[in-house]
């Protein structure tokens, strides 16, 4: 019982923050379903594009976290200083590069639907979110940092203040308050980047504050950093790359969608908020399983992080299924929150709570599969966790979808492909984490 409060102490910051970041999609979300009815059909697709791309680059630089926590478990404290340096390296590579594929992002906008006004409101956001990148990456860098080492409620906070920050500033840029212009949906955009870039200016000032307290440094870390920075890649591309293609995936199942209707669309678009604020935290959940099976394998120690990844594991599905219980049944008064002017009352809320159901038995097998994958990627285990998701994604469910869009093309039979997918991927991943391979991988 002891070990589980240590835990719980831990991931409570990190879920709670994942719930703030759900939170404000959430509130975006009903601003902008306020604002128009192609707004909210855009917002989706449009977080979901502009998360493809920065996904990758927030997931490399963040796996210099999973360093900093094996550095932290073997007691190296230049090791824990190197892993932040190479972070930031990246970080710089990653704002760069995100900017520069812009245009590429903007040739797939046109594919998101059907509706030229959608198309264009999901493209602006795209392209100045991008060029927010670069404040995302850092952000993750210096809060990877804080997380390896344990130091959770720190960067819980400082998200919350971010969070607040985008907020407050929604309704001034989406509606023209306060004297600004109506920027519609790209001034949910700009309050996004306003946000990251607060969050970064933030955490890297006390991370930097932190490392003085570490032993050593200067010159001698030089000859350390670039081969340190190479692991990372090495590690982190895969991390990126399941990222990617697992955004990827769903980004092409929403595009999907998008083509039954637009008030099924909009149905559809306002259930995955929902699906994302019940989701979120399990991402803390990850996030704490990596960093405590990183640092037992930093200290040598296997069966301790098989132990913590299980209580967490636990810990993870008792709140989920409690969540997912409560969405079923608060799904009308939820649903209201998205119900733009104009549409069908009934239709919405009929389609809405088939959704919920399906939504609320995919979760439990969600939740197993992005922990357990969470506590592979702290042992380093990255090429496994990505190329099975690669593989249930395109080579099962992708073609699942294809098959029913052309012969059954209703909203809730696409959904319910959905709960065949992350029953194989969380079958298999299960398998992987007890076939114990990962014991076997040495980053530090």
């Amino acid at each position: 019982m002891k070990r589980y409060l240590e835990i719980l102490r831990l991931v409570w910051p990190l879920a709670l923050g994942m719930v703030n970041n759900a939170i404000m999609q959430f509130v975006d979300g009903v601003f902008l379903a306020r604002e128009s009815l192609e707004s909210l059909e855009a917002s989706l697709p449009a977080s979901m594009l502009a998360i493809l791309v920065m996904g990758f680059f927030q997931s490399v630089v963040a796996y210099s976290g999973t360093f900093v926590a094996q550095y932290h478990g073997a007691d190296d404290s230049r090791g824990i200083r190197m892993s932040y340096r190479a972070g930031l390296v990246i970080t710089l590579a990653a704002g760069i590069l995100a900017i520069a594929i812009i245009p590429l992002g903007l040739m797939v906008a046109p594919f998101m639907s059907e509706n030229p006004a959608v198309v264009a409101r999901a493209s602006s956001y795209y392209a100045i979110v991008s060029v927010g990148a670069i404040a995302l990456c850092g952000q993750m860098a210096a809060s990877s940092y804080f997380t390896g080492r344990g130091k959770t409620r720190l960067v819980f906070w400082v998200n919350v203040l971010g969070n607040a920050v985008n907020i407050a500033l929604d309704p001034i840029l989406i509606f023209g308050l306060c004297g600004c212009p109506r920027l519609g949906m790209a001034g949910a955009a700009y309050a996004t980047v306003a946000a990251m870039f607060v969050q970064w200016g933030v955490l890297a000032w006390c991370v930097e504050r932190d490392l003085r307290g570490l032993h050593g440094g200067g010159a001698a870390d030089v000859p350390r950093l670039w081969p340190l920075v190479g692991k990372v890649l090495r590690y982190g591309i895969p991390s990126g790359a399941y990222s990617a293609l697992n955004i990827l995936s769903f980004t092409i199942f929403v595009f999907v969608t998008g083509r039954i209707g637009d008030q099924e669309f909009a149905v559809s678009n306002a259930c995955f908020k929902v699906n994302y604020f019940l989701f979120a935290p399990m991402e803390g959940f990850s996030i704490c399983a990596a960093t405590l099976v990183g640092q037992a394998q930093g200290r040598g120690d296997s069966a301790a992080a098989h132990r913590d990844a299980m209580r967490t594991l636990f810990l993870g599905l008792s709140l989920v299924a409690v969540l997912s219980a409560l969405a079923v049944a608060f799904c009308r008064p939820i649903l209201s929150l998205f119900a733009s002017p104009g549409v069908r009352l009934s239709t919405f809320y009929a389609l809405g709570f088939w959704l919920f159901l399906l939504m609320a038995a995919w979760q439990v097998f969600d939740a197993t599969d992005v922990i357990v994958s969470g506590a592979l990627k702290g042992a380093g285990d990255t090429h496994f966790v990505m190329w099975w998701m690669t593989l249930c994604a395109f080579g099962l469910w992708l073609p699942l979808v294809w098959v029913v869009a052309k012969w059954h093309n209703t909203m809730t039979a696409l959904w319910g492909t959905m709960v065949v997918y992350v029953v194989v991927i969380c079958a298999g991943t299960l398998v992987r984490w007890y076939n114990g391979g990962w014991k076997r991988i040495k980053l530090v």
